[in-house]
Order: C-alpha cells, then structure tokens, then sequence
C-alpha cells in the first residue's frame, strides 16, 4: 500500500474515532446512531456477564445514550452457529418491536462463543476486550461501532450483521459514500492474498479490469464462495490481477473478501420466514457460508452438501442449508468494494500480541499506546514502547517485557513480566517475575458457596482445545512442552488424582483440573506461578494438602461476575483518582 493509501486510511480512521467519542456519553437524536444494537450469546450466562457491562459502560457514558442495547443467548439445546444466532436475533427483535421493526437501523455483532483461543476474553467476552485507545479507555464494542460510525446515516432500515474479533479499516474519496439502500444483501469487499481467500469468504464480482483505480465501488455479485481453494477461485473468476493506480492492492494477484453485510427489511422478513419454516434448529448455520452463497444469479446449490469446513456434522444440515438455498435463491447480493481497506482479526493469542504491541501499521491507524488508562508504567524501561497496558495499576519500579500485554492487573513493587506474555485481571505481588511467552489470567470463582480464585496459566501457543482419549492424555497433553504426568510429578499430585471437567470422553488442557483455588486474589497468582517455574526449573513444588484444583473450564461455569466486575471498577476508580 503506497504512502497516499496509508495516509487517506489514518486520516479517515482519525476522524471516524472524532465522531464516535463526540457521541459517547452523549443523548443521540434520531437516525444520528444505530436504533438497535445488538449483542449475542452463547448461553445465559454470558448474557448475563454482557448485560452487566453494557449497563457499567452505559453508567460511566462510554457510549452513545438513548438507544436500545440488546443481548440475546442462544436458545438451549443444539449449537446453532451465528447463522442461527442471527435468525434467532431477528424472532426476538420481531417480538419485541412488531410492526415498527420495518423502520429500524440494527447492527447484530456475534460476541458469543468461549474464546478457547484468547481465554483471557473468555468470561468477559472478546467484545469487551480493552484497545489501547481513548479515554475511557475503548473496547472492541467501542472500537466496531466507532469504525461503523458513519453507516447508520447512510442505511435504509434493516440489519448489518457482524463479529466482535476484527476490526474493518477503510477510506473513500471526499465525494463518496457508503450506502445500505440497495434491495437484498449488501456486502463489504476488502482486497486480500489469495491465501486469505482460503479461510474467508471470497466474492465473484461483475467487474471491469479498470476497477482499482477508486477506493470504493458499488458493484453487483455474480456468486460467493466460502472457504474454498485457489484452484476452485480461479475457476470461478474469483482472482483479480493488479492494475496500476494507487488503491491497486500491492499482490499480483488478490481476491475481494467478507467482512460485514447489511439486509434490507425485505431480505430481513424472508429470513424470519426461514426460522418458521426449518423449525427449532437442531445444526450450526454460518451467517456467510450458508446465507450468503445462496445469493447472486450465479449461485449454485452445489455448496449444501460441502461438510468440509464443518466443526461437527448433525444429520439435518444439508437438509436445513437446501431449504435456506431455496427461499433465498434470486435475492440480489450487492458488494461496496473498499480498495483501501485493512481487515484485522483478532481472535487468539498470537494475534492479539501482535496487534496490540508489533504491528506499526495498526498502532499508526488507531493511534494506539503503549499505556492506555493506566497509572505509574515506567516508560523508560527497556522494551516499555514496544509493550501494552490497559487499565491498570502498575509500580513505577516494575518492568514489562516487549511483545507483553497486561490488561485490568495491579502489580506490586519490583514484578516483571517477561516478553510476549499476557497478564490479565491478575494481582501480582511484589517481587515476582512472570516468565516469557505466559500467559497468566485470574478468575473468581464461587466454590462451596464461598468466593474464591484461580489463576490458570498456559503457554501463550497452547492448543487448549486439542482433545486426547485417556489414559493417553498423560503423556500426550504437553504444559510447556511437558507431559502431564512429569508435571504432576512436579508437584506432588498422584496421576490418579488428575481430573478432567465436563465431558471426560475427550481430555484437553481445557478442561484439565490443574488450577489451585485460593482464598484471594494474590495468593491464587503465587501459586500458580509456583507451579509454573516447578514445571520450568525441574524443581518441585508440593501443594498445599486438600487443595481443590479447577480447570479453566470449570472456572468459567462457576465465575463470579460480580466479584470481577468489582475489582475492575476499583482500578478504574483508583486510575481515576491518581491520574
């Protein structure tokens, strides 16, 4: 991307941050903001955990007043994927809102799931994740609306469906606008590497080779692939060739991937008659897989019996997807291709690092920092501007590794934290030093009707959800690189006494019992890191007798949302205070 794109995109990002912070806080008119907005979640619980916070930022005017924020569980039962969660948000939404939902601006973001692959969002949600921007200090909620700020202005009543893990940079010209008002589905298009293309949605468009000379396009979409191999991209047109001009993509070859789409109320009431007509849903829908490649007049109904991509296949789906290809089939599908335009995830460890403390690009964008609402980090320590901290208190003595993040954490005198490490929601007492490549991250948690913590620890690149039958789990499963059964060795636990929560047919560090419950917060983070540098060292570290080991998995299913929301708004007070 040449210097004029990167500039043009910082600009716009700039001023799109400007309007939404004007908004925050503030009584919106009508049409000036979303009417709706909508978060999903995967059971009650979660909604429970997201309601609490929206109403926490509500009260602290973090966000725009005067509209509906709205939080829907999935029905129990079956997993029903975002596909399903949409149409479950829309049953909902028609039930609320009857005949005045045809003249609505709704933004649907799917926040639900347990974040396996950032467990640090896991209780909270990635959608309340803190970005090193603002103050108040933004979250990915704040973040997704600020970047959609301009849309609702310029959307015929309807629905944008979106997720709460990436984030959409973009401009267009002076004398452009991005518009909802076409009949059907409208969907964003963003240049990418043909591997992008691999493991997103990627469009056919009806478009002429001179198209990449314009930072936006209105163009209509003949098909839309998902997931699909190069060799099947370019059978189908997919692939589009460099052209000159400044908002040309820099690779020889790239294709336009998804993002986000919009449906208009028309497309908004077929999709209600869908749920009445597949019944209780009983399989997972993909809101772009399953909905989108049914649309264009080049769609085929090939894509319905494709179980590739598929986490778990139930009986009824290719059966469910024919009948959603039928009502659909022939609904326009319109794509706003943005030439200059930044698609970033942030779903796991790895990503969430990197983003947050490497990537120039994106910290240049936003306008990122390496301490964001946060008191006495010491700037001048080695490798401090290549680090992140948010919402926390930190001693001026302490260091943070580069590549580290510490998130709503207190830490004592002389702590350091290594490189590439995550420390989040912890109380780390004076003295202690987190290792490299860690991540550590402190629940509360209610055990025999007592509150309690546990601080579960990981190698930041730890497949948490890798499963392996027993007994073979004991060698398989690796903590840092060793076996469980040298672990338990380590610290004097019998390999008998190991338990596993949940579903014990597949084990998983997810789900191992490894985790001491502690009495208070500081103590479950001693001890945790004890074990860690056990583990490490080669040394032992015997635990305390009769002591409850949890696993994260089971730390999540009895948190204490009250308790954790407390102690982010004693360091939210206590920051306030001190700055």
């Amino acid at each position: 991307m040449s210097q004029e794109c990167n500039t043009r995109l910082q600009l716009a990002t700039r001023e799109k941050l400007r309007k939404f912070n004007s908004l925050r806080g503030r009584q919106v008119q009508p049409g000036e903001f979303w009417d709706v907005v909508v978060l999903t979640a995967a059971d009650e619980s979660q909604r429970e955990a997201y309601e609490l916070q929206i109403s926490g930022k509500v009260d602290r005017k973090e966000l725009p007043l005067g509209i509906q924020y709205k939080v829907f569980s999935d029905p129990p039962g079956s997993k029903i994927g975002n596909g399903g969660a949409t149409l479950h948000v829309l049953q909902q939404l028609n039930r609320i809102y009857e005949k005045t939902l045809g003249s609505l601006r709704v933004i649907i973001i799917h926040a639900g799931g347990f974040s396996q692959r950032l467990p640090s969002a896991s209780a909270m949600g990635k959608i309340f994740g803190a970005v090193p921007l603002g103050d108040p200090v933004y979250q990915m909620l704040d973040l997704k609306l600020a970047v959609y700020v301009d849309f609702p202005l310029q959307m015929k009543p309807g629905v944008l469906v979106t997720c709460s893990d990436h984030i959409e940079l973009y401009s267009i010209g002076e004398d452009q606008s991005i518009r909802f008002d076409q009949p059907g589905f409208t969907a964003l298009a963003h240049p990418s590497p043909l591997s992008i293309g691999t493991t997103h949605g990627v469009f056919v468009l009806d478009l002429n080779e001179k198209s990449t000379h314009s930072e936006m396009q209105n163009i209509s979409c003949l098909r839309f692939l998902h997931k699909v191999s190069i060799d099947q991209m370019r059978a189908n047109g997919a692939v589009r060739k460099r052209q000159s001009g400044c908002f040309s993509p820099s690779d020889a070859e790239f294709v336009y991937t998804d993002s986000t789409y919009y449906a208009d109320f028309d497309s908004v009431k077929s999709l209600l008659n869908l749920l009445k007509e597949l019944g209780p849903l009983k399989c997972e829908i993909d809101a772009y897989g399953d909905f989108l490649q049914a649309l264009g007049p080049k769609a085929t109904i090939d894509y319905t019996s494709n179980t590739a991509n598929v986490a778990k296949e139930e009986s009824s789906l290719v059966e469910t997807r024919q009948k959603i290809f039928h009502l659909l089939k022939g609904t326009p599908l319109n794509v706003i291709v943005l030439n200059n335009s930044k698609f970033y995830h942030i779903g796991t460890t790895s990503e969430y690092l990197f983003h947050l403390t490497e990537d120039v690009a994106l910290r240049t964008e936003l306008g990122l920092l390496s301490s964001a609402f946060s008191v006495h980090v010491n700037e001048s320590s080695e490798g401090s501007s290549q680090c992140c901290v948010m919402c926390s208190v930190v001693d001026p003595s302490c260091s943070v590794g580069a590549g580290s993040v510490v998130e709503y954490s207190r830490l004592g005198a002389g702590v350091s934290v290594g490189k590439g490490s995550i420390v989040s929601s912890c109380w780390v007492s004076a003295g202690l030093s987190v290792p490299d490549g860690v991540f550590m991250h402190s629940l509360c948690v209610i055990h025999k009707n007592q509150t309690r913590f546990v601080t579960v620890v990981f190698g930041i690149n730890e497949d948490l959800k890798r499963g392996v039958e027993a007994p073979a789990y004991l060698e398989e499963l690796k903590f840092f690189g060793v076996s469980l059964a040298d672990c338990l060795s380590h610290w004097g636990v019998k390999n008998e006494d190991l338990k596993f929560s949940g579903d014990a047919s597949s084990c998983s560090l997810w789900k191992a019992c490894l985790f001491p419950v502690c009495s208070d917060l500081q103590s479950s983070f001693s001890v945790s890191l004890e074990m860690l540098q056990a583990v490490l060292s080669g040394s032992t570290f015997t635990l305390p007798k009769d002591t409850t080991l949890m696993s994260m998995e089971e730390s999540l299913q009895c948190k204490n949302l009250d308790e954790m929301l407390k102690f982010r708004k004693g360091l939210h007070e206590d920051i306030t205070q001190r700055k």
